[in-house]
């Protein structure tokens, strides 16, 4: 069998983006079962609770849903475990002093294969307050109806 290229999208956490002010982001190795990446193949797996930590100098993502596999058998793992991530040692530092600051967290954007292995993109992201989530949507919206004008004007429709 040849060996996957490329990258394929499993799940992203679209809310996230919404939620958080994204300052950093991180690529990472996820430590799975062979029933976890049977049914990550399979596309399925939600980000939407997930968040990432730092324990005793290691990465771990908490809260990630991947179901059971439905052909698994009692070798089946439980679908919310903590899954430690693969990341160089200076990067768990470098992560681990950015959350250290006040308001700032650790959030899976996207879960993934490349190349054949999981990965997951993981964000130092700082909450958004309710007022920084309606100047988002309006300057997408600003933004959406003025490339909408530049396409009419382009195309010679009048106003």
């Amino acid at each position: 069998m040849a060996r996957e290229q490329g990258r394929r999208m499993i799940a992203q956490n679209k809310k996230a983006r919404h939620d958080y002010h994204i300052d950093d982001t991180y690529e990472a190795g996820l430590v799975l079962v062979g029933t976890e990446v049977k049914s990550l193949r399979q596309g399925r797996a939600s980000l939407v609770d997930g968040f990432a930590d730092i324990e005793g100098g290691e990465a771990w993502l908490h809260n990630v849903h991947i179901p059971e596999y439905s052909q698994g058998t009692w070798t089946n793992h439980s679908a919310r475990r903590k899954r430690k991530l693969l990341l160089h040692a200076t990067e768990i530092a470098r992560i681990q002093r950015q959350t250290m600051e006040k308001g700032y967290t650790l959030v899976p954007l996207a879960l993934y294969f490349k190349d054949g292995r999981a990965k997951v993109e993981l964000a130092v992201a700082r909450g958004k307050k309710q007022y920084d989530k309606r100047h988002t949507i309006a300057a997408r919206t600003a933004e959406r109806e003025k490339q909408q004008a530049i396409g009419r004007r382009l195309k010679g429709i009048q106003d």
